[in-house]
This record gives C-alpha cells, sequence and structure tokens, in this order.
C-alpha cells in the first residue's frame, strides 16, 4: 500500500470515528389540548443511539415553570425490558389512556411503541411521561417527531420537535 492509499485510509477511519462519536442536540415545543395556558419548551441531546436526555420547562396558566427531566429511549424491534426498565421507576398511578404502558413492562410494549421515543422525566409535582413518534426514526430526534406528554395532573401536552 503507497503512502497515499495509507493516508486516505486513515483519514476515511478518522472521519467515521469522529461521525459515529457525535452528539446531537435540538429543541422541541408544545401546548395542552386539555387546559388552555399550559406551554412546554424542550430540550434533548443524544450521544447514544437509543436514548438521550430530555428536559421540559412547563409553564402553567398562571406564569409558574416547572422543570421536568431525565432519560429517553428510542423504541426499537431489538429493545429489550432490561434495557428500558427506568421507564417504570417510579410508576405514576396517576398516568391513564396510554396503550400498553401499564404499570410492569411487557414485550406488547416495544411492539406498540416501536419506532417511538418514551420518557418517564421527574419534576417538582411528579412524574411526566412522554411519547413522540418519529418522523425519520433512523436518525433518532435528529429527525424530527411529535407526540405528547402527560403531567402527573393529568392534562396532556401535544410536543413537536423539528428535524435539527
Amino acid at each position: 500500500m503507497n503512502a497515499v492509499a495509507k493516508a486516505t485510509l486513515l483519514f476515511t477511519v478518522f472521519v467515521g470515528t469522529v461521525l459515529s462519536g457525535c452528539t446531537s442536540t435540538g429543541r422541541g415545543t408544545g401546548e395542552s389540548t386539555t387546559t388552555p395556558g399550559i406551554t412546554a419548551n424542550f430540550t434533548w441531546k443524544q450521544s447514544d443511539p437509543s436514548s438521550g436526555m430530555i428536559q421540559a420547562v412547563v409553564t402553567m396558566p398562571d406564569g409558574r415553570q416547572d422543570t421536568y427531566e431525565g432519560k429517553f429511549y428510542q423504541i426499537t424491534k431489538e429493545s429489550r425490558i432490561d434495557t428500558i426498565g427506568p421507564l417504570w421507576d417510579p410508576w405514576y398511578p396517576g398516568w391513564y389512556g396510554w396503550p400498553y404502558w401499564g404499570p410492569a413492562p411487557s414485550d406488547s410494549f416495544i411492539e406498540h411503541y416501536t419506532g417511538h421515543v418514551v420518557a418517564n422525566l421527574a419534576g417538582p409535582g411528579g412524574r411526566m411521561r412522554c411519547q413522540f413518534r418519529l418522523l425519520r426514526s433512523s436518525e433518532g430526534m435528529k429527525g424530527g417527531g411529535q407526540g405528547q406528554c402527560q403531567l402527573p395532573t393529568g392534562q396532556t401536552i401535544n410536543a413537536e420537535f423539528p428535524p435539527s
């Protein structure tokens, strides 16, 4: 192998390594469909192919702001219950109305939510759960998405994440 070929190979390996370690970040917005005046601003960071961190600053009608944050998981056909177990820790008994999201994990959850990002976020008033259908699931959150979050009080926030 000549020097030019070696340099080209090394450069290709270097670029591949750098790109595979990239971190994606983005923002989203949301508003309640059940209670006028509740809005949310989301920020997220993903450096792992199947998970990342997300924060939601929720503004209530009276102007009070609550911050919810935690890990999100991108659900794929290869996801396993043991790797997404923290979604149920702790389980918030006030949640209702979302299929397959009961107090214990099951394989039917993975089947139903493949192509989604899901999260169980901690905040001052309890837990907020979220599920977003990805627009381009092969790109993770970077590909954009839309979905819902449910506050501990039961209000629902519709959320949108533009591709970043």
